[in-house]
């Protein structure tokens, strides 16, 4: 746990950031879980995973922009990246963080971008999914994300919400009465055990019981993946973790859900034997694709959650 603080801590930490991403192998090792930093090579990723049946949300990196500029650019190059999946027409969403267009400089600026983004995306008809990043900005992302989804872009937009968090199961209960499609995940920053849980015990339990609502709901309302897979379901399932994902298969089976009805999601680079086993077995996959230049908090992130990444790292860091 202590050590997963500390890496968390990096993944933040700009002087850390200015080390690692100039050590070679570091580069080299984060292209297990970054599809490259151009936008070309990401595309070539979610083409492959597309022909194997899996599909793609992608995410071009970067958070926490701090002048109004640099929101605006981000926002212009989120929607390069729509025109492009509508133009090269592979089976892909696109994955934002609200910090990366502006919520950290101006809330209404933030809010301006955001609907530029949906008004594009429902123009070509990508979805959209609003990741949800540390608890300073729970609130205000959950804030804009139903304010601007009420503008008429509820088909076209999603969310994401962390089970370690103690407000989760009521986040997601008041999405639920909306329709809100809804990624449900653990969490990857580091919080204050005042409000999220500090024990992994009590995450999947969390997990777990905000995986039942979201299953339960989609029954209900008859939610299923798109034909083509562009378009998720009410539940997405965001986790490696075999027992989350039997936990929420064999519910889905209980309440007879087809599987149509709910969607595994998983990172680039982690598991892939598993995606593929589920693709066989019937289950749509998603996998979430980030690239770019600014991998480095990704990469921090993903070594905090997968010890043996980490000593791999470590144990090759001074060959380079």
């Amino acid at each position: 746990m202590m050590l997963r603080i500390f890496l968390s801590y990096l993944a933040q930490a700009v002087w850390a950031r200015n080390i690692v991403q100039n050590w070679g192998f570091a580069r080299k090792m984060s292209a297990r879980f970054v599809a490259g930093e151009t936008l070309d090579e990401a595309i070539v990723v979610i083409q492959v995973l597309n022909k194997k049946g899996i599909n793609a949300t992608l995410d071009h990196l970067g958070e926490n922009v701090c002048t109004e500029e640099d929101a605006r650019q981000s926002t212009d190059e989120i929607i390069t990246i729509i025109d492009r999946l509508k133009q090269v027409g592979v089976a892909s969403g696109v994955s934002i963080k609200l910090s990366q267009i502006g919520l950290v400089v101006d809330s209404a600026l933030c809010e301006e971008n955001l609907l530029k983004i949906l008004e594009r995306a429902k123009n070509k008809d990508i979805f959209i999914r609003v990741d949800m990043e540390d608890s300073s900005l729970t609130e205000e992302t959950l804030n804009l994300f139903t304010r601007t989804r009420n503008q008429g872009y509820h088909s076209i937009v999603g969310i994401a919400i962390q089970s370690y968090l103690f407000r989760t199961e009521d986040d997601v209960r008041k999405l639920l009465e909306t329709g809100s499609k809804i990624r449900i995940c653990k969490g990857a920053y580091k919080e204050p055990p005042e409000i999220a849980f500090p024990k992994k015990r009590d995450v999947d339990k969390n997990f777990d019981k905000i995986t039942k609502l979201l299953l339960d709901r989609s029954l209900l309302e008859e939610s299923r993946i798109s034909s083509d897979g562009s378009f998720p379901p009410i539940p997405a399932i965001g986790t490696h973790d075999q027992e989350r994902i039997n936990y929420a298969l064999e519910y889905a089976r209980s309440i007879n859900l087809p599987l149509q009805g709910l969607e595994i999601q998983m990172l680039h680079g982690i598991r892939s034997n598993l995606q593929d086993q589920l693709v066989k077995e019937g289950c749509p996959v998603r996998v979430y694709v980030p690239y770019g230049s600014e991998w480095y908090p990704y990469f921090v992130r993903r070594l905090a959650e997968r010890p043996a990444n980490l000593w791999f790292f470590l144990s090759n860091l001074f060959r380079s």
